[in-house]
């Protein structure tokens, strides 16, 4: 059973590498609101789905002065050939040890195909300028991710 971070709840600070083998840290987005957007694996097809339409309405984040973060447990070279294969326009981090995942309460029990493993939870995170969860989305299909997100922004 896994317990997601609520909104209004502070969230956890971290670092982590970048598809380039960068430190990200979350102390590089204070001041501005980040959409941190969970998801199991990279390259697969939902989360290629969701990454692309992410891409692809990237402008209309900015709009709102959105930053997008993805998180996987994937190596960083896996996420740099993910970006560059789907021209991804913001950050994945790797999150191999899946702490980052624990610290927001998505990483847990999975079933899929008849097997059964712990693994991250598709939930994303709109973080406030004051590092605060301002909402959580966890009632998305990949396909219409970036439009359950941008319906929220626009009020």
């Amino acid at each position: 059973m896994i317990k997601p971070l609520q909104a209004g709840e502070n969230a956890p600070e971290f670092s982590l590498p970048d598809q380039d083998g960068e430190i990200v840290s979350s102390k590089d987005f204070k001041g501005q609101r980040v959409l941190i957007y969970f998801y199991p694996k990279a390259m697969t097809p939902g989360c290629t789905v969701q990454a692309c339409n992410l891409r692809d309405n990237f402008e209309e984040f900015e709009k709102y002065q959105v930053a997008i973060i993805g998180i996987s447990t994937d190596k960083s070279e896996k996420l740099y050939r993910f970006v560059e294969k789907e021209l991804l326009n913001f950050i994945l981090l790797s999150d191999e040890e899946h702490k980052v995942a624990q610290a927001f309460g998505v990483w847990g029990h999975k079933e899929f195909m008849g097997k059964s493993y712990d693994g991250i939870h598709r939930i994303s995170f709109l973080i406030d300028q004051h590092g605060k969860v301002e909402h959580v989305f966890d009632d998305f299909k990949t396909n219409n991710h970036h439009e359950v997100v941008l319906k929220y922004l626009r009020g």
